[in-house]
């Protein structure tokens, strides 16, 4: 990816469910079927032929005909970015939130700021996987605005449920990565750990030249050597000799 990152998966999902109403995915992972990504896409240039979108698709292949629209639309309007179909199908969270990230920037860039009016567009047709209607406002002829309280009480619901979804990813990534800098840790420090006995192993010899036991004696310091601050866990204090600091 680029330096761009993106909205979060909440983030973005409060924005499907403004600008998309009833017909918004409840998961990014449901953006896989094609659907919304032409209405996205619809929203900016309002010539998508939303009556062809399959709205009901179960299977990939349907997921496929949606594609298929999308990339005409991208064709027709000369728009250059390569749309991974064969992995966005396969309706995975990561692959279609970065697809997503990248279509957001594209309506940041792009759209006209009027208002989209998605159930009308669909034909009043509202996808299963969508949340529930009851949240949703009925569809409303063109031009005339959406109340501010019915917007922000949908923007806020669904931002609350987006919010906590965010929060437990960030918590996976997290746990991911401490497991990650566990693994490096031990990597490490079972590399030092050989190194120490080998050093212990050579400065028991005797007759060593001045310059090895001096060599020794530098390597050693740098491994017994301590930071300010630092204090060694019970276990490893355990096996530390008894004369010497340890790392």
């Amino acid at each position: 990816m680029s330096v761009y990152t993106g909205e979060s998966r909440g983030e973005l999902l409060a924005w499907l469910n403004d600008l998309l109403g009833a017909t918004a995915p409840a998961k990014v992972e449901e953006c896989g079927k094609g659907y919304t990504y032409c209405q996205i896409l619809d929203s900016v240039y309002g010539d998508i032929p939303m009556a062809r979108v399959k709205f009901n698709a179960r299977m990939e292949y349907e997921y496929l005909e949606n594609f298929k629209i999308l990339q005409k639309g991208f064709k027709t309007h000369r728009i250059d970015k390569p749309i991974l179909v064969d992995k966005l199908v396969k309706c995975k969270m990561q692959d279609n939130l970065e697809f997503l990230q990248w279509m957001k920037k594209f309506w940041d860039a792009n759209a006209r700021g009027d208002e989209y009016n998605a159930a009308g567009r669909t034909g009043g047709v509202v996808p299963p996987s969508a949340p529930s209607s009851s949240r949703a406002p009925a569809a409303r002829p063109a031009g005339v605005s959406r109340t501010a309280g019915v917007g922000a009480a949908r923007s806020g619901s669904a931002a609350s449920t987006g919010q906590l979804n965010d929060l437990r990813e960030q918590v996976a990534e997290m746990q991911a990565h401490c497991e990650t800098v566990e693994r490096e840790r031990d990597f490490y420090f079972d590399k030092l750990r050989q190194i120490e006995l080998i050093v212990q192993q050579r400065s028991g010899i005797e007759g060593l030249e001045t310059g090895e036991k001096d060599m020794i004696g530098q390597i050693q310091e740098i491994l017994y050597s301590t930071a300010e601050g630092f204090e060694l866990p019970d276990n490893e204090a355990a096996q530390a000799p008894a004369d010497e600091e340890t790392f």
